[in-house]
C-alpha cells in the first residue's frame, strides 16, 4: 500500500510475515507495556506465534479486510531502523463502509506523536482512497493514551461498552470512538 515518513527519523511501512523475528524482538521490549491494552493473541511469545500474528494480518489484507503497518525509528549503523510500534485495521469492510483502527507502541518511542501521525495516515487512506464512511477506535476505557489519540484524530466518543471484554483483573469497559468521512480532517 504505502511507505511514508512520519517524521525525519520515523517511517511507516507494511509489517509483513517475513519480519516475524524483528516483530518478536520488538514485542519482547514492549510486552509488559502493551499487554494490558491489546489482545493476548497479539502479544506473541515465540517466533511461530509472531509469524502467525503477522500472517493473520497479511491474510486480512489479501481479503481486503484489515492490515498492519509498523513504525520504524532510524538508528545508528549497523543496526539501522528499529521497529517501535505500529497501527492496524483490526476490521475493514468497504461494503459496509466502516473499519476499526488500532495501535501499539513501545515506551521508548512515546511522546513523539508517532501513533497519531501513523493512525492519521491509515485513516486518511481509508476515507479518501477506499471510501470508508465510518472509522472506529475501540479501547480499554482506562487507556488514557489511546483515548488521547482518538481525540487528536478528531474522533467523537460514541459510548462505553460496559464490562465488554475479559481482562487480566476482571472484565473491562471498552470505549468506542469514531470519525465519519464528512468530519475527517487529517491532523497536522
Amino acid at each position: 500500500m504505502f511507505a511514508r515518513f512520519l517524521t525525519a527519523d520515523a517511517e511507516l511501512r507494511v509489517l509483513e510475515p517475513w519480519r516475524a523475528e524483528e516483530f518478536l524482538s520488538h514485542l519482547d521490549r514492549a510486552r509488559d507495556h502493551i499487554a494490558p491494552w491489546v489482545g493476548s493473541s497479539f502479544v506473541a511469545t515465540d517466533l511461530a506465534s509472531a509469524r502467525a500474528v503477522l500472517q493473520r494480518y497479511a491474510d486480512l489484507w489479501a481479503r481486503d479486510a484489515g492490515g498492519i503497518w509498523g513504525i520504524w525509528l532510524a538508528g545508528p549503523a549497523p543496526q539501522g531502523p528499529t521497529l517501535v510500534g505500529g497501527v492496524m485495521f483490526v476490521a475493514f469492510d468497504t461494503a459496509l463502509g466502516r473499519c476499526e483502527a488500532g495501535c501499539w507502541l513501545e515506551p521508548a518511542a512515546q511522546g513523539r506523536g508517532l501513533i497519531t501521525r501513523a493512525a492519521g495516515v491509515i485513516v486518511d487512506w481509508a476515507v479518501r482512497e477506499r471510501g470508508i464512511h465510518r472509522v472506529e477506535w475501540r479501547t480499554d476505557a482506562r487507556n488514557t493514551r489511546s483515548v488521547a489519540v482518538a481525540r487528536r484524530l478528531g474522533m467523537r466518543r460514541d459510548g462505553t461498552l460496559r464490562q465488554a471484554s475479559p481482562g487480566p483483573g476482571g472484565r473491562i469497559d471498552i470505549e468506542v470512538w469514531s470519525v465519519l468521512a464528512d468530519e475527517w480532517r487529517r491532523p497536522a
